[in-house]
């Protein structure tokens, strides 16, 4: 188990006073048998009024109000959790469902709803092609072919910090050979969903105590799987591991843009706005036994 303290700090910045709309914010991490928040404060400059809800994918979101002009807004998290994921995960994958091409049950096929299917158009067959070339034969095994698939992705496509908002297609990133955490976990998801699986993005942190990874200092991408019995399954094409030892999750949804930190907007002149940074550190402050 290890202690781990996230700062993420989002300013935005702008040549002269504007009116703040509605901002949403979603940064408290997402607790669960292997992830334990100890604390999360968000500190908003100007002041701002905070409500709470939970969205369609239990996603804890916070909407700030704001009742002043300014000319620079400030957002700072701070999270202090304990992480127990396995870094050698065992995955009990359901006997139906161990070798490929499988079915889902008829419960686990209503519920995955569109999660099971593209959100980008590919309309040659490209992208499904793709996908297929790591189906090894008329039955293989699932979590290999997931695996090899995995593989595939940042072998077919370099990494590519980009700071500038919106993703590429997956389509773009195949032809392009580059893209960012999010290109990268985008593509993976819609190649996996091209086979018939479910498959959700996630949005959150990564921590590397050699700061030798590529995501340090932003937040992170990453995939994860639906199998019957093992339930959802961590793939991280950029960094190329599977598991969450060392992921963790703030949101999860169908697309990247329902898993932004922080989207809103302001009122004002036209090119009011000067610039925007992120800062995110994630260290250790302890381990326990």
């Amino acid at each position: 188990m290890i202690t781990l303290t996230i700062r993420h700090t989002t300013l935005y910045r702008y040549r002269l006073p504007v009116w703040l709309g509605p901002h949403r914010l979603m940064l408290r991490p997402r607790e669960s048998r292997e992830l334990r928040l100890i604390s999360s404060d968000v500190t908003i400059t100007p002041a701002a009024s905070l409500s709470w809800a939970h969205d369609v994918f239990g996603n804890a979101v916070a909407t700030a109000s704001f009742k002043d002009m300014t000319d620079r807004l400030s957002i700072a998290s701070v999270a202090v959790l304990e992480l127990s994921a396995s870094a050698w995960p065992v995955f009990d994958i359901a006997a139906s469902a161990i070798s490929y091409p499988f079915r889902y049950s008829d419960d686990e096929w209503s519920a995955l709803g569109s999660l099971a299917v593209p959100i980008h158009p590919d309309p040659a067959g490209r992208l499904a092609a793709w996908a297929r070339g790591f189906v090894r034969g008329s039955s293989t095994d699932t979590l290999a072919m997931l695996k090899d698939l995995h593989t595939g992705v940042p072998e077919a496509v370099r990494y590519q910090s980009r700071e500038e908002e919106g993703t590429q297609t997956p389509l773009q990133t195949l032809d392009r050979g580059w893209g960012s955490c999010r290109d990268l976990a985008v593509l993976f998801v819609e190649a996996a969903r091209s086979l018939g699986l479910g498959a959700r993005i996630i949005s959150g942190y990564f921590y590397n105590p050699d700061r030798q990874s590529a995501s340090v200092g932003s937040t992170h991408a990453w995939a994860e799987i639906y199998l019957p019995g093992a339930g959802w399954i961590t793939f991280d094409p950029t960094n190329r591991s599977v598991g969450g030892s060392n992921l963790i999750p703030v949101a999860v949804a169908r697309g990247i843009a329902q898993a932004m930190p922080v989207t809103g907007s302001f009122t004002g002149m036209t090119d009011a706005f000067l610039d925007m940074s992120v800062g995110v550190d994630v260290t250790s402050t302890r381990r326990a036994a």
